[in-house]
């Protein structure tokens, strides 16, 4: 039996006994945790499928301690430049042991509802009316356009220029 749960943000396949390290979580150590995040169980051939999670169906783990995990290198560097850096990063986790899966959680008792009278029914038929059929008119022909006049063709330059007799001056 397998089962497929959202655990801190990350898809995990985790089997009962199975130890995983996980995203670090804020419960204590030795501390029992319930993941109701699941996604999918499988019941040797029996395959469950949530949409998308299953109702109910819960994983049951233990967190065995807190740890770092392995310390990633980040190089970064601009050639030609003189530019070069170097980063690190150790990622905090939490290392949990699975101790169970239940497809089913206990049934949670259901509030009593108040007995009232059933109401009637009313039905109302909706009647279908008939639009009248308009006919279109046939659309009248559009004028022609009057043809624009051909305006003057004066240039500005010859507009403003005065004609006057040029007089010399001695």
């Amino acid at each position: 039996m397998y089962a497929i749960v959202d655990i801190a943000g990350q898809q995990i396949k985790v089997e009962k006994g199975q130890e995983v390290f996980v995203n670090r979580l804020e419960s204590k150590e030795g501390s029992k945790v319930n993941f109701e995040n699941v996604l999918l169980i499988d019941n040797n051939g029996k395959v469950s499928v949530g949409k998308p999670i299953i109702k109910g169906a819960t994983v049951s783990a233990k967190i065995i301690s807190h740890d770092k995990g392995d310390k990633v290198l980040i190089f970064h560097k601009k050639r030609r430049k003189g530019y070069q850096k170097l980063n690190g990063h150790r990622q905090y986790l939490s290392k949990v042991v699975i101790e169970g899966i239940s497809e089913k959680a206990a049934p949670k008792a259901k509030k009593a509802e108040p007995k009232t009278a059933p109401k009637a029914e009313v039905k109302v038929e909706a009647k279908k009316v008939a639009k009248p059929k308009v006919e279109a008119k046939p659309k009248a022909k559009a004028k022609p356009k009057a043809e624009a006049k051909p305006k003057a063709t004066t240039t500005k330059a010859a507009a403003t220029k005065k004609t006057e007799p040029k007089t010399e001056k001695k």
